[in-house]
């Protein structure tokens, strides 16, 4: 399905045109030919790029070889100030531990019994949308899935919208001034100050705020627990005998907090601007949902039932991943092909232009669910889509985001039918995560009651 012969290009693309694409919109630097092409290769002042778009080697740098990467500094520098070392950002034996640390909060039957409350959360959105109208179904996700994470990660609930709105608040702030530093686009060393814009340390003070209470609270009860929260409260360095610094438990309770709620908020909000946009999946879906869960909602014991439902979620985190962009830098020198990388050059992944590849993904802006039928999976390469990333620094979460993402869609989607708002132009902006630029406003309807049995449209 590859190409023998990769195509190499070298970008031809001005410093300055380049830096104000970046910092405005990171998916707008990739013009038509970009999606084709197996690797390009630039430089940017004293930073070494390289692009690359060829799934066996995407595998080299992120599984493979992958002990000669590291996170970029583009990486590092955006996610750090919020996130501080925690496992989004944290390397060798001290990323290790955290990740075994982390492990079993999201092991299968951890997540079986999530499952309730992810489905509890999503019939309360649906209880929301009874009164129809036009809705920010953005916003509405990611209070969902906010809701969801307080509750399974830390067994806290969330109820107080202003809470919910400020960390929304804080979130959106983040993601708008979370752009590239002209020093990293640049190359220039790690260890010169960045500037921060002051907006923005009062968002992440914002959200400080928040996870002091979600740990005080904690600490009051005087009982670890067996939550995530939990197991980090209770680790005990196997040497020293030590628990974890309240640093280190800020930033890793920071990370699950924020990355456990925002990809797949987003994820669920470009389902239904698609679903809107294409009526018969839509039906098709809706079929599904009437023959598996009848009148009632859907709980875990459903999901493997809920095929198209779950392909319907696959395909548009392939045209819309969340995490759009992966970025690493070599350590020591490697080869993709014939093409040298060198030691501290920046190489990119994107999964926005892999899955768009139409090397990989024939007619690849066409919304078909069916690309995810069993054997069209088999008969594509591994990595030629990685919404979760790929390797050992996959997303710990991945089984997590795809329960609650089927989940939500299936509660409601069996009672609802949002549709875009006439007035309404959506445009795809990658920040830190891909959103719809202003949010989602539709109008959401309810759907009409089933009047005729499930046919598979698969057998017509």
């Amino acid at each position: 399905m590859v190409e023998s012969t990769p195509e190499v290009a070298r970008s031809k693309r001005g410093l300055i045109e380049t830096i104000r694409l970046l910092k405005k919109n990171q998916i707008s630097v990739y013009g038509p030919q970009s999606f084709s092409r197996d690797l390009v290769v630039w430089r940017m002042g004293r930073l070494h790029s390289v692009f690359v778009n060829r799934p066996e080697w995407i595998e080299h740098v992120l599984l493979g070889n992958h002990r000669n990467y590291t996170k970029s500094p583009f990486t590092r520098q955006i996610l750090e100030p919020a996130l501080g070392r925690g496992l989004l950002t944290s390397e060798g034996d001290f990323w290790r531990r955290q990740r075994r640390i982390a492990a079993p909060a999201f092991h299968h039957k951890r997540i079986t019994a999530f499952a309730e409350v992810m489905a509890a959360e999503a019939r309360a959105t649906a209880a929301d949308w009874e009164a129809g109208g036009r809705r920010d179904v953005a916003a509405d996700m990611m209070a969902l899935t906010l809701r969801v994470i307080a509750r399974t990660m830390f067994s806290t609930a969330v109820e107080d919208g202003r809470t919910i709105a400020a960390v929304s608040r804080a979130m959106d702030t983040m993601l708008r001034l979370g752009d590239p530093s002209l020093f990293d686009l640049l190359g220039l060393p790690e260890w010169l100050p960045r500037w921060r814009p002051r907006e923005q340390l009062r968002a992440i003070a914002e959200l400080d705020r928040v996870i002091a209470g979600i740990l005080a609270e904690r600490r009051r009860r005087g009982d670890p627990g067996e939550d995530l929260l939990g197991m980090l409260l209770s680790m005990r360095d196997e040497e020293a005998g030590e628990g974890m610094t309240d640093a280190q438990l800020r930033d890793e309770v920071m990370t699950m907090f924020l990355a456990g709620h925002e990809t797949t908020a987003n994820a669920l909000a470009w389902v239904w601007y698609l679903l809107g946009r294409h009526p018969a999946e839509e039906a098709r879906l809706h079929a599904e949902l009437d023959a598996v869960l009848g009148d009632r909602d859907p709980g875990f014991a459903d999901l493997s039932r809920l095929v198209y439902a779950r392909q319907v979620f696959e395909e548009s985190m392939r045209l819309y991943p969340p995490a759009h962009t992966i970025s690493r830098q070599a350590i020591g020198p490697d080869r993709l092909g014939d093409t040298a990388v060198p030691a501290g050059a920046v190489v990119t992944i994107a999964p926005w232009v892999t899955h768009r590849n139409p090397k990989l993904w024939p007619d690849p802006e066409r919304f078909d669910p069916d690309r995810f039928q069993p054997e069209a999976v088999k008969a594509r390469p591994r990595f030629a889509y990685l919404p979760f990333g790929g390797g050992p620094r996959i997303c710990i979460g991945a089984s997590f985001a795809m329960t609650e993402g089927v989940l939500v869609l299936a509660t409601l989607a069996r009672r609802f039918r949002p549709r875009l708002a006439e007035d309404r132009v959506v445009q795809p902006v990658g920040q830190i995560t891909l959103r719809p630029e202003g949010g989602l406003t539709m109008r959401v309807e309810r759907r009409p009651t089933p009047a005729v049995a499930f046919v598979d449209a698969a057998g017509d």
